[in-house]
């Protein structure tokens, strides 16, 4: 296994990833040593998430694994943003506290986590919890003049004050207007305009105000107001990993404002570069076209497990398939089709833990061929990994390896260790693609009634009596069980 203890065992191969800031594939090489301060713009809980949304969370799980498996241990932290103009608006219509809606929402996000296997998360912090890092942050950037009050009485940042703006997503400033003012959150790509950092109290914001006091050279004030959307991630990362971090990462719709405004902002705060790696994640495309209200495409992950109501846990496994089978810096184009291509995949993953399960060894050789061969798909699977994370390349390794596997246990040739051994890498590599479902290898007492029947079966289809085994199949069947016929004569498997 490739893992932190051994991490050296492959020193071969470099981990390079690609760099949204310079547009290239560059050697990685942490803030210190072995150790990754990672950070994912979290959801806004104001509805369900759109499959869009959880493609590129599954993405970065799916990262974030591939980094701990090949040797680094990575602080992984997501903010929840549940103060915005979304949240607020939604929450004043559904006549709820802004308190109570996003509890809601966050539950049903991280639901759907759960159902995907998306684990890597360990700290996750709703950014109505970082109110005084938000106002302490806005304070030191009006001091030093990157931000103002203006007379419609929001706090603005000034993108003129700093040099950089424009680098991250390689906007040509020439000829472009700066210094008009946006006090929405999300805003046209096209605009280069000061943002809000603060929002002047509006009465359809309702109940949702904080009282903040920030000092000018006119005097301070304790007023109402509520902070803008891309401060609120600068504050989480300076609140958690502190003023600098080694990746940062989002879908590709985020480089521009989002992005670029938490660099203008937290850069001016510390004065250092604020992340070394910027990755992002492809658009979503559903059959080949952006999703959207008016196409009726706009899938979330309950509308997809109604399409397959018999195969629920399958649809997870899958759709987690699909993305594997993606480059994460590549467009994702999800259609019904591909998915039920990956359920078979998945399926031919299962039905070969079933084999390994039930195969029994004719001897306990040790095959120098299959060992190396072993040995060399482990690296080529490392080298995938240190790729930019190419878990396209790497899966052909396992898909090889499952064929090589079958045709083994066809001839009767894998040996007790083999096997052992197969099984072992498999879940190495099962650390990152988190699909394989591993209580299938686990013993399952069987009813003595059904093993009887079984026994029964096998000697009927050993005397040629298929029509007596088509009955006693039959039979195994209204027990709940299913026989998946095999050269050694039959696994009885629950019918699920």
């Amino acid at each position: 296994m490739y893992c932190k203890k051994g991490r050296n065992q492959y020193d071969i191969f470099m981990l390079s990833l690609y760099n949204t800031l310079s547009r290239t594939i560059e050697p990685f090489k942490p803030l210190e040593e072995d150790k990754i301060k990672f950070y994912a713009c979290g959801p806004t809980v104001y509805n369900y998430a759109h499959i869009g949304n959880l493609c590129c969370f599954t993405f970065e799980d799916i990262i974030i694994r591939s980094l701990e498996f090949l040797g680094y241990e990575v602080d992984a932290l997501m903010n929840l943003t549940d103060i915005d103009d979304k949240t607020i608006r939604d929450s004043q219509k559904e006549h709820k506290t802004l308190k109570a809606f996003t509890e809601h929402y966050t539950r049903l996000f991280f639901e759907d986590l759960v159902k995907l296997n998306v684990t890597s998360f360990k700290r996750r912090k709703p950014i109505s919890e970082l109110v005084p890092e938000m106002i302490g942050m806005t304070q030191k950037l009006i001091d030093a003049k990157h931000a103002y009050v203006s007379d419609d009485g929001s706090v603005y940042f000034d993108i003129k004050s700093f040099k950089k703006y424009g680098n991250l997503a390689h906007l040509d400033m020439k000829g472009m207007k700066a210094g008009a003012r946006v006090n929405n959150d999300e805003y046209d790509k096209d605009n280069v305009s000061d943002f809000a950092l603060w929002k002047w109290y509006d009465n359809a914001d309702g109940e949702n105000f904080w009282e903040a006091e920030f000092t000018t050279k006119d005097g301070s004030k304790i007023l109402k107001w509520r902070p803008g959307w891309h401060i609120e991630c600068s504050a989480c990362n300076l609140w958690g990993h502190g003023e600098q971090i080694d990746i940062h990462m989002g879908g590709v719709d985020l480089i521009f404002p989002h992005h670029q405004n938490e660099i203008a902002q937290t850069e001016s705060v510390t004065g250092k570069t604020f992340s070394t790696y910027w990755m992002h994640t492809g658009h979503l495309l559903v059959d080949g076209k952006k999703m959207s209200k008016s196409l009726g495409n706009v899938y979330q992950l309950k509308d997809i497990e109604e399409k397959f109501p018999n195969k629920i846990p399958l649809v997870h496994r899958a759709f987690r398939m699909m993305c594997l089978q993606n480059r994460y810096r590549e467009n994702f184009n999800f259609t019904f089709e591909r998915l039920e291509s990956a359920m078979a995949t998945i399926t031919s993953l299962d039905n070969t833990l079933k084999r390994l399960k039930s195969y029994t060894p004719r001897n306990t050789k040790v095959r120098r061929e299959f060992r190396n061969e072993l040995q060399e798909s482990m690296q080529k699977f490392v080298a995938a990994l240190e790729n930019d994370i190419d878990t396209v390349i790497a899966l052909t390794e396992v898909f090889e390896l499952i064929g090589r596997v079958n045709r083994d246990i066809d001839d009767v040739s894998l040996t007790i260790k083999e096997t052992s051994s197969v099984i072992e890498i498999l879940k190495s590599w099962d650390m990152i693609m988190g699909v394989m479902d591993w209580s299938l290898l686990k013993d399952e007492e069987k009813p003595v009634e059904v093993m009887e029947l079984l026994l029964q079966r096998q000697a009927a289809k050993a005397a040629k009596d298929f029509a007596q085994a088509d009955e006693l199949r039959k039979k195994i069947d209204e027990l709940g069980y299913v026989v998946i016929d095999s050269r050694d004569g039959g696994i009885l498997e629950r019918k699920k």
